[in-house]
């Protein structure tokens, strides 16, 4: 069998087994592109649960990007402050709403994303496939470490692994690659203590098979 066929085989095995991340909730809520700009930047070394209830708090009190693009500071502050780089990210969504406001759109490529402040790859990429459905990988922390544990690819880096995944995931499969290794990492495939005895693609993981 040939190596996409397997991979397409783990993903498919992991699709819909575990409860959706946050994005892909808000996704199938079809929360809009805005929604998914400002919550992605402010997901950045946050739990989905606190990144979830700060921006609850965020889009009642600022339901638009014109309203959010006015706000004072101080105000976006006190609504953050529970989140990591709460100043930096305040500077951060009120640009981008700034941004959205001048332009009339949340831009739907990489390159026009990736020049808001606080948008990197990993961002923009999950913009695109959460808000847009377009095909894309996001690669973050558990998507860089699953891949590397499962044996598809041998990098240092999430830039090196969505330039490696690209090339051996079929392009179809592209959009569903983040919400299956987020769910699964969070759920069985933990960074300390993984449940491998509880895994489903053991068989097909360079670690579990050895446990």
């Amino acid at each position: 069998m040939s190596r996409r066929r397997v991979i397409a085989g783990v993903l498919k095995a992991l699709q819909g087994r575990y409860p959706t991340t946050m994005l892909g909730g808000w996704s199938a809520g079809g929360a809009g592109p805005f929604r998914h700009l400002i919550g992605t930047i402010l997901s950045a070394r946050s739990r989905d649960e606190m990144t979830e209830r700060v921006c609850d708090r965020l889009f009642r009190r600022y339901p638009t990007p014109e309203r959010l693009a006015a706000a004072r500071s101080r105000d976006v502050e006190r609504i953050l402050h529970d989140i990591g780089f709460y100043r930096t990210k305040t500077r951060y969504v009120i640009d981008s709403a700034r941004r959205v406001v001048g332009l009339g759109r949340v831009p739907d490529t990489l390159e026009e994303l990736m020049e808001f402040p606080g948008v990197g790859r990993k961002v923009a990429n999950c913009v695109l496939v959460y808000a847009f459905g377009k095909e894309a990988i996001p690669v973050d922390t558990h998507v860089h470490r699953l891949a590397n544990r499962i044996g598809w690819v041998r990098t240092r880096t999430p830039e090196e692994t969505e330039r490696a995944l690209s090339e051996i995931i079929a392009r179809r499969h592209w959009p569903i690659v983040n919400e299956v290794l987020v769910a699964h990492g969070k759920a069985v495939c933990r960074p300390i203590g993984p449940k491998c005895g509880e895994c489903a693609i053991r068989r097909e993981c360079a670690r579990g098979a050895k446990c």
